[in-house]
């Protein structure tokens, strides 16, 4: 199912910083997105900049208000707005003010969206772009935090009973402390391009 894209113009830049919650060492990014971005593009972005394969559900929580995908198949069970219909100056109108992206609710991946700055607009920078962040995103299906806590023990001691098979699972070129800046953003260049 195509998404609608944010078609508003940008009058201003948000800067958000995206904490990927219980992860210790902290997992974040901190990125520039229109303030006219619709929350299912800025799912787009999330998935980008975290390094996730969009492979599962996902929800935003802001206060007492869901936004996500609208499913015929559930809409019984669950009170949900359509993230299409609500962007990101509706749901996070002054700086601090934050809300919860939930990410496969089986791992239960929940990060913190914190609107840190409200940027005017400037046509030289693109956005939505990554400006900083920090270590690698966990991959996907390893258990939430708690099982990529136990993942990374495993593949760093050689003597595990478990370490090869975790290492051929994972990739044995997996670094939890790496981060791409440049590739994240090559990706959202090609995805947002003007």
């Amino acid at each position: 199912m195509a998404r609608k894209r944010s078609k508003k113009q940008v009058s201003s830049v948000y800067q958000l910083k995206v904490t990927l919650r219980n992860a210790k060492p902290p997992i974040w990014r901190r990125v520039l997105v229109p303030s006219s971005m619709n929350l299912g593009d800025l799912h787009e972005v999330l998935q980008i900049v975290m390094g996730w394969s969009d492979c599962h559900l996902h929800q935003f929580i802001a206060g007492s208000i869901t936004f996500g995908m609208l499913d015929d198949e559930f809409a019984d069970d669950f009170v949900t707005e359509d993230e299409t219909e609500h962007v990101l100056s509706e749901v996070l109108v002054k700086e601090k003010d934050s809300l919860t992206y939930e990410y496969d609710f089986g791992d239960g991946w929940e990060h913190k969206i914190v609107l840190e700055k409200i940027l005017p607009f400037d046509g030289s920078i693109h956005v939505p772009s990554c400006i900083k962040g920090k270590r690698a995103c966990p991959p996907e299906d390893c258990g939430g935090v708690w099982g990529y806590e136990n993942l990374i023990e495993i593949i760093q001691e050689p003597s595990h009973p478990e370490h090869e098979d975790m290492l051929e699972w994972v990739g044995a070129e997996f670094d939890p402390e790496h981060f791409d800046i440049e590739q994240i953003n090559a990706i959202l260049l090609e995805s947002w391009a003007p």
